[in-house]
């Protein structure tokens, strides 16, 4: 039997940060599309709110003149420039609508997810014209789902322009006695008392959507304890992989030591834990500098190694220890350790029959 069919979902973790990057460059961000529609309908009956008396005034104007056009003066002579007369009339009305449009549909996206360019979301995939995959999409929960925000959307909306024209019929059956002015005036009372609450009802909706669609992406960022470790491994490297790096980093510098050895002058011993192997050249070197120092195995290397090329070995504990904690390979040593080095290289070159 399969334990695994019984267990739960164990993606109970936060996502990462790395995760959410991953996420934002594929286009999986929170986003409602809802609060967008909402945040464009709003700014637009702000506008008309402020506005309209400008637009009756322009309307007005402009019929009035084509009104009163004469038609007998029409010409083929002066039709450009009526017709372009009308279309820069009907521009200067209209661009600033879709200026505000444009404006506030940019700022209900930007307000959600920032400023994002994402070629992988626009990139055309196979599996979307799968015509089964359409069919599962259909029926599926989340189409459900949207179905029904659809028609809770219209109900509320419907309720609320039904309850406002339930108070207003009066003002409204008023028109047919009213002069163009006051006509005009009282279907735009009408009109955008109207879209201030729809907008106002629909915002609210919208809010709810995206609280609802933040919820959804959270809980599908979900991250399990394995998929973590595995990021981990990705983002610093798999430990067994660097241990192995290592190794093989620690072999190259032994090879490279051991090649150095046989320049040395001396090989200062502890006699069998420590080797640090020392070059001095009168003519190059103004101190005596490490060339090779090593513990345990790699010590034993160093005497064999050593040996094999004639260069003597001198016990002395104390200097082997402090060689091989205060200097580096291919450093120098310290000046406090002069003396005990000269000590040492004199005995080296009396057993040579040479003088230091």
């Amino acid at each position: 039997m399969d334990l695994q069919l019984f267990a739960a979902d164990d993606k109970t973790e936060d996502p990462t940060p790395r995760r959410k990057e991953e996420a934002r460059k594929k286009g999986q961000v929170v986003k409602s599309t809802e609060l967008v529609s909402a945040i464009n309908l709003m700014a637009l009956t702000l506008f008309f709110l402020n506005i309209s008396p400008k637009i009756w005034d322009s309307c007005s104007r402009m019929l009035i003149s084509y009104l009163r056009f004469d038609g007998g003066s029409l010409t083929r002579g002066n039709l450009g420039r009526i017709t372009l007369t009308a279309v820069f009339n009907f521009a200067r009305l209209a661009l600033p609508v879709l200026l505000i449009a444009f404006l506030s549909a940019a700022a209900g996206n930007i307000l959600q997810i920032g400023f994002l360019y994402t070629p992988a979301a626009i990139t055309p995939q196979l599996n979307r014209v799968n015509p089964i995959s359409g069919l599962q999409r259909i029926f599926s929960k989340r189409a459900l789902f949207e179905l029904l925000k659809a028609l809770l959307k219209v109900s509320l909306v419907g309720l609320v322009a039904w309850q406002f024209i339930r108070n207003k019929l009066e003002m409204l059956f008023m028109v047919l006695y009213q002069n163009p002015g006051g006509m005009w005036e009282i279907i735009r009372s009408l009109s955008l008392g109207l879209s201030l609450r729809i907008a106002v009802t629909f915002l609210v909706l919208a809010l709810a959507d995206y609280c609802y669609q933040r919820y959804e992406y959270n809980k599908s960022m979900k991250m399990s304890k394995q998929e973590i470790k595995e990021e981990l491994k990705q983002m610093e490297g798999d430990p067994h992989l660097k241990a192995r790096i290592r190794e093989v980093q620690r072999k190259i510098a032994l090879q490279r030591m051991l090649q150095d050895i046989p320049s040395a002058t001396v090989v200062v011993t502890n006699p069998t834990h420590l080797a640090v192997a020392l070059r001095y050249r009168e003519e190059e070197d103004v101190a005596p500098v490490v060339v090779a120092k090593g513990a345990g195995y790699i010590a034993q290397r160093i005497r064999e190694r050593a040996q094999e090329h004639q260069i003597p070995l001198v016990e002395n504990k104390e200097v082997a220890r402090m060689l091989y904690e205060q200097v580096e390979l291919g450093q120098a040593i310290p000046v406090e350790m002069y003396q005990a080095v000269a000590e040492i290289l004199a005995h080296v070159y009396r057993m040579k029959g040479r003088s230091f």
